[in-house]
């Protein structure tokens, strides 16, 4: 089973889309391969496109913090709020039809209060200058853990809607 099998490409992409407009986070829905199933652009910080810009980056801060968290949430069959190894908080929801695993929705691209942007990190992996790394990083949008917990409950909630509308329509 896939995930446009629960729901058209449409539905997941207004999610995406109304959580960016909600919440200013990166929002994206992803398959099991940890791909991403729509186009949807949306950036809630000038760091990020920089970072997903360079191979090292893509691969080694944004699909590795995907992959480990997308594994721990199907694990546990629980959201996970984590931060990335560039600093940015990263909220993960997995997606089940009873036990199987169809993906995970969430989210990233802020601060969680009195977090910061981990330059060296960045510098080190990407190559992006230390200087222009924190130019890009001034005015990422900072949020609490309880922002960051009711992004967990929008995105869990909308999710639930399409698995519950799904489940309904095969019963």
């Amino acid at each position: 089973m896939e995930l446009t099998d629960l729901a058209p490409l449409e539905a997941w992409a207004q999610i995406e889309k109304e959580s960016f407009r909600k919440f200013n986070l990166q929002s994206s829905v992803f398959n099991t391969d940890g791909i991403r199933i729509t186009d949807t652009k949306n950036w809630a910080n000038k760091i990020c496109p920089e970072i997903k810009s360079t191979d090292k980056g893509q691969s080694f801060i944004c699909a590795t913090a995907h992959m480990n968290l997308a594994n721990q949430a199907r694990r546990t069959k629980k959201p996970v709020i984590e931060e990335c190894d560039a600093g940015l908080v990263k909220i993960v929801i997995p997606i089940f039809i009873d036990d199987e695993f169809l993906g995970a929705a969430g989210g990233c691209g802020l601060l969680l209060e009195g977090g910061e942007v981990d330059l060296f990190s960045v510098n080190k992996i990407t190559d992006i200058d230390e200087t222009i790394i924190e130019k890009l990083s001034e005015e990422i949008p900072v949020i609490t853990t309880q922002t960051a917990e009711t992004i967990r409950d929008f995105f869990m909630k909308k999710v639930n809607t399409l698995v519950n509308k799904y489940q309904e329509t095969v019963n």
